[in-house]
């Protein structure tokens, strides 16, 4: 067994959690169901996080562009993101959902999560939710100023890391993810390993941060 020591953690890593719909049809099912199998990998990779004492975590949910699906993908992962949500708030968290609210598209269930970080334990960890999140309508507050933007609120991006092979940001967070270092993983979402997080911290220690500098 591999064993790990970091020398430098990430303080903020975002997690675009790609490969669902690719992993259940491999899995031979329709391809909704692949959502709620992304919902206990994304416990576990939060329970990793707490345990290395990484404060920030962004999950991305899902975009503005993803509700062009059908109707019955589209209410797959609305549900898994309320599920998710649901089960963060049992667990040593502070929660914040960030997302285009007026769409109908929109789950009520998350609405008081929006509006303020919600903390619960310790609040140990900062975790971020991306639901219905769309970067031209995040940045077409940018005129008035950052504090303006709605998601204001989450600090600068260290480390992305996306699941399902795709190099791609698919506009996640564009003014926090600026200075970020981005690894993906070629395995779909849904078979998470512990080591895939260790592989992309070793990684990241190699990295040269300079932030420009």
């Amino acid at each position: 067994m591999v064993s790990y020591f970091f020398k430098r953690l990430p303080k903020h890593i975002g997690i675009i959690p790609d490969g669902n719909r690719r992993w259940a049809e491999a899995q031979g099912m329709t391809k909704e169901k692949g959502y709620f199998f992304g919902l206990d990998p994304g416990i576990r990779l939060y329970e990793l996080c707490l345990a290395l004492g990484i404060p920030e975590l962004t999950f991305y949910g899902f975009t503005v562009d993803n509700t062009k699906r059908p109707s019955y993908q589209r209410d797959a992962f609305r549900k898994a993101c309320v599920e998710a949500v649901k089960r963060l708030s049992q667990r040593d968290a502070a929660l914040l959902v960030v997302g285009n609210t007026s769409s109908p598209q929109f789950p009520p269930e998350l609405l008081p999560y929006t509006q303020k970080r919600t903390v619960f334990g310790k609040g140990s960890v900062k975790v971020n939710f991306l639901v219905n999140y769309g970067w031209k309508w995040d940045l077409e507050h940018l005129a008035q100023g950052f504090s303006a933007l709605p998601s204001a609120d989450i600090s600068r991006v260290d480390l992305i890391i996306r699941w399902g092979g795709r190099r791609r940001l698919s506009g996640f967070l564009p003014i926090q993810s600026i200075y970020a270092d981005f690894y993906v993983i070629d395995d779909y979402w849904p078979d998470f390993k512990d080591e895939h997080l260790y592989q992309a911290l070793s990684w990241y220690q190699e990295q040269d941060i300079t932030l420009g500098g």
